[in-house]
Formats: structure tokens, sequence, C-alpha cells
């Protein structure tokens, strides 16, 4: 793999900025492939320069410029000039924001680069500068012709993979919105993402109920046995492991996790509870069924402790690392 990472700075006023450099400062020792963050020079220098690190950032014009610089200096696509003040969001930060998404999303499509990584970033604020996506996942899906639907949120680290099947919504419209055609369609993006990115030839996808011991034959709702498990035939029909509806109870102790690759969730706290209880400092937020590697630290923006030198790396660094890793497997298909 030749192409570097391009690494989103996020909103300039966050942790975005001092993360990125933190994590180049650590790149040998935690075995980082190259990278160069989209957004501006002087945010990084200065965010850098408050969190204590000598890091020295090199301005480059194309991501071909990165591997000259990298080894010695922070590689930085320099797209605005702005002042550095942590904590402080304004309207000027979200404009380079969205630029740098909008640019960082054309270099990975175009093959410039290798993956995308995001920075956090405020949605609110991107509001006021046009921005009419739900989040960064819908942009990019958007830009790359895919619909939001088919584009599938992972949360992956080093004990435990999740998908919640729905996502940002009030926990009582889920039962609503769940359909067995929703679940068999994101769970076979999950499966093909596991065999192309992560090398697991035959992927186990275990598929968690909606109610409390999955609905106990109907004694607790019906939807276990009307909705899901009809889509675990469907997955199964189709040659993919999937097995359930699982009590989401008794999935995530040490020996129910040896047994699948995957776990499919049916609502967001169901998949990101036991992922962040297991898994808080190595999160890593995937989108799957895109043409393009995306990856994202499973965290916000932390206006509250930006410049402070108190946000944890782990994030980034696992971001970038599997943002590598699955190009790696990529390009070598």
């Amino acid at each position: 793999m030749t192409a570097p990472l391009a690494l989103t700075i996020g909103d300039p006023a966050g942790v975005g900025p001092e993360l990125a450099a933190a994590a180049w400062a650590l790149r040998d020792s935690e075995g980082l492939p190259p990278f160069f963050v989209v957004g501006s020079a002087r945010v990084v220098e200065e965010a850098a320069r408050r969190r204590g690190i000598s890091a020295l950032v090199c301005t480059v014009k194309a991501p071909d410029e990165v591997a000259e610089c990298f080894d010695g200096a922070l590689p930085v696509l320099d797209l605005a000039d702005l002042r550095y003040t942590p904590g402080e969001p304004d309207d000027a930060g979200a404009s380079l924001a969205l630029n740098a998404l909008a640019t960082a999303t054309g270099l990975v499509r175009s093959g410039a680069a290798s993956a995308l990584v995001t920075g956090p970033i405020a949605k609110s604020r991107l509001a006021r500068v046009g921005f009419d996506h739900p989040g960064q996942t819908e942009f990019v899906a958007q830009a790359c012709g895919v619909t939001a639907e088919n584009a599938v949120m992972m949360l992956a680290g080093p004990s435990l993979k999740v998908v919640p099947i729905t996502v940002h919504v009030a926990l009582r419209l889920v039962p609503d919105m769940l359909t067995a055609e929703l679940i068999r369609t994101r769970a076979a993006i999950t499966a093909a993402a596991l065999t192309r990115d992560y090398g697991l030839t035959a992927p186990r996808l275990a598929v968690a109920g909606l109610n409390p011991h999955a609905g106990e034959d109907g004694r607790m709702g019906h939807e276990d046995t009307q909705v899901v498990a009809p889509a675990v035939a469907l997955l199964r029909d189709a040659g993919i492991n999937a097995f359930g509806p699982l009590p989401p109870d008794t999935m995530f102790h040490a020996e129910a996790r040896e047994s699948y690759d995957v776990a499919i969730c049916m609502y967001h706290d169901q998949a990101l509870i036991p992922m962040k209880a297991l898994d808080f400092d190595a999160g890593v937020n995937v989108t799957l069924g895109l043409p393009i590697i995306r990856t994202s630290p499973d965290h916000g923006t932390a206006f509250a402790i930006a410049g402070t030198g108190k946000a944890r790396v782990g994030p980034t660094i696992a971001a970038l690392r599997m943002a590598g890793e699955c190009a790696a497997r990529r390009a070598s298909a």
C-alpha cells in the first residue's frame, strides 16, 4: 500500500487537532501507517504545542508528498489559516471541518488516499454553515453514491464488534422501524465487509433479540418470532452463518463472545453499552457498505477539555490502525 490515510481535522476547537498530533508522535511505537491531516497547519501546530508535543508540521499540496516528510514531521493539507481557540467553536471552524470532510472524501474516492479517518465534529455548528446531513456517515455515503440505509455503522474493538440495526432514534420507535428485510440487508452488508476488509472467510453473526429473553416465545413481545427470526432464516438461506435471536443479556460475557465475530443488535444502546464497557479507549466507528474505507474515533469533540491535554489518544490511534489494516487487505486482494 503506497497511498497514505487521510485524517480530517474535525472541529478545530475540539480535541481532533491535538489528537492528530499526539497520534503522529506515537507513530513508531504504535506501528501506524503514513497519514496526513486535512485541515489547518496553524491549528495543528498550535494544538501540538499546547499538548507539549514537539511535532513539526509540514504542509503538503497532495497526498503523494506525504511519504517524503512523514518520518520527520506531521503532514497537513492546509485548507485555512485559522486562529486556534480550543473549546470555543465558531462558524469559521465549522466551515473548515466541512471543507476538510469534503476534500478528504474526494481524495479517498479518487485513490489518492487509501482510507478516510474522520475527526469529531459538532453537528449543530455544521448545520449553521449549510450541512444538512444527520452526521458524517450520511455525508460520506451520499458522496459515494450509497443510500443512508445501506451505510452500516459498526463499532469495533479488541474484545467485540457490534452493529446496531437502528441507531439514533428514540427507543419507543424501534419496534415499528424493525423489519426482517432491514435486518437482513444490514447484516448481509456486515458479513460481506468482514470478509473483504477483516479477512474472515465465514464470519459468524450473532443476532440479538429485541425483547428480554428474546421474547420468550411471545410472552414478552412478538417481534422476535415475527421479525428477527425470519431475518435470521433469510440470512442462513443466503449462506451467511447467522444465528438467533439470542437473549441480549447473555450475549456479551467472555465465553459467549468466543462463539461469534460480530453481534447484530436491534438498537443503539443494546450495541454500544457492552462495546464501551469492554473497549472504551480502543473502540472504532467503522462505516460498512461503502466503496471506500472510513473509520472514526468513537468519541465527540470534547470541547470542555480541548487544549488541556486530557483527551485520550487511544481511539484515534485505533481508528488509524484499523483503517490502515483494512486498506492493506483491499490493496492485496
